[in-house]
């Protein structure tokens, strides 16, 4: 008897902390409802800029986005934005319409062109400050751990004094 109880209070104690270490997925905006959260409570926005057809940005969905400590890093510091890169919808930004004006079955809005500065590679993830500048775009697929510092570079504004290398040399993240 005495085992069933030390059993069910073990396994109610395990339940709840799996319950409450586990982080909230996170929560993807549209630009224009970032802008809108932004213009409220500025925020640097984030904007995963991917394609329908490419297995790495899948990849960093499941893997890196999905990770508890990289997606409560983004909420707390970004708002973060999904973008098709071959969106056909017009998009406002800075006062700007950008548009999909190719035909072709992967033609590019011009926001994404804009985003990327015209360097296509998917994933890439555009940096927008508070007052809507864009920081930079950095292309290519990383692990959690090699995004958290990325993220933390990018949301302590470190990237005004220093460089990402030199950031990265001293940096102590949760994976370290």
């Amino acid at each position: 008897m005495m085992k069933k109880y030390i059993l069910g209070l073990f396994v109610l104690a395990l339940a709840t902390n799996m319950a409450f270490s586990q982080a909230a997925p996170l929560k993807w905006y549209t630009i224009q409802e970032a802008l809108a959260l932004n213009a409220k409570n500025p925020k640097k926005i984030m904007v995963d800029v991917y394609t329908d057809w490419c297995g790495w940005c899948k990849r960093m969905d499941a893997e890196t986005f999905s990770n508890p400590i990289i997606a409560e890093y983004i909420s707390k510091n970004f708002y973060p934005v999904k973008y098709n890169a071959e969106s056909k919808e017009p998009v406002e930004f800075a006062g700007k319409k950008f548009v999909n004006i190719g035909g072709g079955t992967r033609s590019t809005n011009q926001f994404a062109e804009a985003l990327l500065q015209n360097q296509m590679s998917y994933p890439s993830v555009a940096y927008i400050t508070e007052d809507l500048q864009l920081i930079g775009a950095i292309p290519g697929y990383y692990k959690p751990v090699e995004l958290e510092p990325l993220l933390n570079f990018i949301a302590q504004n470190k990237y005004k004094e220093m460089k990402f290398d030199d950031f990265k040399a001293s940096f102590k993240g949760s994976f370290n």
